[in-house]
């Protein structure tokens, strides 16, 4: 276990000043809450289970190679500026956002590809390669978008849902947004073709969503990214944690790595302490789990009376609906593909049939869709000389299944190496290296992940906003909750947003503020 602590900077002489906060989870949500804890004048102490912060944001290297293991896409660049603007920091002198074009290639089963960037003659010429009418329908898709935008993401992404008061005053504008539609359904609405239904409908699949079950809210990615653009953190992921990790510690906050929690230790109604499994006490004013609810409360906080047992969501367990798992492929190769863009999503020909194999049979199925990320592209730091880097992450069911994932990974693993060296990445069996992979069950074992999922509960209307597991326990007055199980969600706007939520609702128990 490795502790990191730098004093020297001081907190305001304010009454929170003397009030501690314990921060469980290293993740972006973790992260974005203890500096902005920090800022408000609170003593903070972050706990990370791995050795490393990031939560599932960690960097592998493998043989000269380097992985990002987590998000590689970044949106909403504005909110991580704003963690370094706290502290009169600019973001820019530490990290270089590359803007990525194009932000996605979409490479289909019958051979056709489709590049998706934020350029509108560019998009109207590709769509119009498919299909000419629906180059007005994802005008028309994009201007959908926008609208439920401005209350999805504008107006709610940043309230607290800690009443259901709350949720009932938004129905109005979720009945007139048609919250009730999917993806998908919107989708159909305004595009016909049916290689550019699948291409505009995947980015629920971002965070953890079938779109034939996700809210339409979700849609509101298609005009985030065209607003803010799409970018890559030079340097990866990786780079961006440790930015992040670094001011920080120039804000003297306390990082504990290889802290593993057991157990939140109730005094009433109240956390009174956070237990680490080497017995240590930290005690706490205020927690902040970054960390996937169903855990929480099945593991560290059993036993913890009254208050911890009572309900937690109005949906019980039995009924939650939880994400896909993942399997990510990890591996160099010893050529570079020039001609593979920095992401490519490389489409089967089942799709809502796959979907449905994954997310709701449970069934492992023959075909499959992936996701590739080559970061080469755009920084050859990732990889020697010559060669290339890539993840390739594949969606498959969590562990509510009864799938040998010792049998199911090398499987899967030769399937996508065969399918990758037949068509995108040419004779990648003769030139791939340094490969390893992680499937369901790291997550449940690495992240404590309810079931491996991938993204925590899945992003369908009865489990957002109120519904979705609170910001603030209903029941324990002093704990919190940011990270993809909670309001507003997976992703990285989604978990840091969640930040954002929790410090409004510190604020309503500060007596001053900075």
């Amino acid at each position: 276990m490795a502790i990191t602590e730098i004093p020297h900077a001081e907190a305001p002489e304010t009454q929170q000043a003397q009030k501690h906060v314990v921060v469980i989870g290293g993740g972006f949500g973790g992260i974005a809450s203890a500096l902005r804890c920090r800022a408000l004048g609170l003593q903070v102490t972050l706990v990370e289970r791995l050795p490393h912060l990031g939560g599932r944001a960690q960097v592998f290297e493998r043989d000269g190679f380097k992985h990002d293991a987590g998000p590689t896409v970044i949106t909403a660049p504005f909110l991580f500026e704003e963690l370094f603007q706290l502290f009169d920091e600019d973001l820019h002198d530490h990290l270089t956002f590359a803007a990525l074009t194009p932000w996605y290639r979409y490479h289909f089963h019958d051979g056709r590809s489709f590049d998706y960037s934020g350029d509108e003659a560019h998009m109207s010429a590709e769509i119009a390669r498919f299909s000419p009418p629906d180059v007005a329908g994802y005008k028309a898709l994009v201007e959908a978008s926008r609208k439920i935008f401005e209350v999805g993401f504008t107006k709610l992404a940043h309230r607290p849902f800690t009443r259901f008061t709350d949720m009932m005053k938004q129905v109005p504008a979720l009945l007139r947004l048609r919250a009730d539609r999917t993806v998908s359904a919107l989708v159909r609405k305004h595009i016909k073709h049916p290689l550019l239904r699948r291409a505009f409908s995947i980015q629920p699949l971002l965070v953890g969503g079938n779109p034939f079950t996700t809210t339409s809210i979700y849609s509101l990615i298609h005009f985030l990214e065209r607003k803010w653009g799409v970018f890559f953190c030079m340097g990866g992921t990786g780079a961006l944690v440790q930015a992040l990790q670094d001011l920080m510690h120039r804000q003297g906050i306390t990082t504990i790595t290889g802290g593993d929690v057991e157990k939140l230790v109730m005094d009433g109604e109240k956390v009174a302490a956070v237990q680490l499994a080497n017995g240590q006490l930290l005690t706490a004013d205020y927690v902040i789990c970054n960390a996937d609810p169903p855990t929480v409360y099945r593991e560290l906080l059993a036993g913890g009376g009254h208050a911890a047992e009572r309900p937690k969501r109005l949906v019980p367990e039995h009924m939650t609906k939880y994400s896909m798992g993942l399997y990510v492929l990890f591996f160099g190769t010893q050529r570079k593909y020039d001609d593979v863009a920095h992401h490519t999503i490389w489409l089967g020909k089942r799709f809502k049939e796959l979907l449905a194999d994954i997310f709701d049979r449970g069934h492992m199925p023959d075909d499959f869709s992936l996701y590739l990320h080559r970061p080469t592209a755009t920084d050859a730091s990732f990889a020697p000389d010559g060669c290339d880097s890539f993840y390739v992450l594949c969606p498959v069911p969590n562990l509510q299944t009864d799938l040998d994932w010792s049998v199911v990974g090398p499987d899967l693993r030769n399937r996508i190496v065969a399918a990758l060296s037949a068509t995108i990445l040419p004779n990648l069996e003769t030139h791939i290296t340094a490969e390893f992979w992680m499937d369901p069950t790291h997550f449940r074992d690495d992240y404590r992940a309810r079931h491996g999922a991938g993204f925590s509960i899945a992003p369908i209307f009865s489990q957002s906003a109120w519904f979705r597991y609170r910001n603030r326990d209903p029941h324990i007055d002093n704990l919190y909750f940011t990270g993809a199980g909670t309001h507003p969600g997976a992703g990285l706007p989604g978990v840091v947003s969640s930040a954002k939520v929790v410090e409004t609702l510190l604020r309503e128990r500060l007596p001053t503020t900075r």
